[in-house]
Parts: C-alpha cells; sequence; structure tokens
C-alpha cells in the first residue's frame, strides 16, 4: 500500500467513528466500536505520516484524495 492510499483509508475511518462514538454517548453506551475505529484510525495516519518523509500539509488533501480515488476507482 502506498503511503496515499493509508491516509485516505485512515481519515475515512476516522470520519465513520463519529456517529459511531455519538450514538454510543446518547445512548450511555460503552463507546466500544467507536474506540476501536479511532484506534485503527490513529494507526493508520501514524504509519502514513511516519512513512512519508517530507510529511503531508492541510492544503495537499483534496489533491491527495482525489489522485487515490481516480487511481483505484477509475
Amino acid at each position: 500500500m502506498d503511503n496515499d492510499l493509508i491516509l485516505v483509508v485512515g481519515i475515512v475511518i476516522g470520519i465513520l467513528a463519529i456517529p459511531a462514538l455519538v450514538s454510543s454517548y446518547s445512548e450511555s453506551r460503552a463507546p466500544r466500536s467507536g474506540a476501536v475505529l479511532v484506534l485503527i484510525a490513529g494507526v493508520l495516519l501514524v504509519v502514513a505520516l511516519t512513512r512519508n518523509s517530507p510529511g503531508y500539509r492541510i492544503d495537499q488533501l483534496p489533491d491527495i484524495f482525489m489522485s487515490v480515488i481516480k487511481r483505484y476507482l477509475g
């Protein structure tokens, strides 16, 4: 897997963790699934950031998302 794909998957999983955490909080349950998703997203983001030596900038994220989508879907 390349670094851009790892970064995009980590961000998407992190975004998907938010509804799980909110749902658990609103129903007064332990946020097990949300916590697992946050952990997975965090590990993926750390791996992507450490494997990419120059790092990523915030303004690069839309281009990275589009290049990954074009590469794997188109």
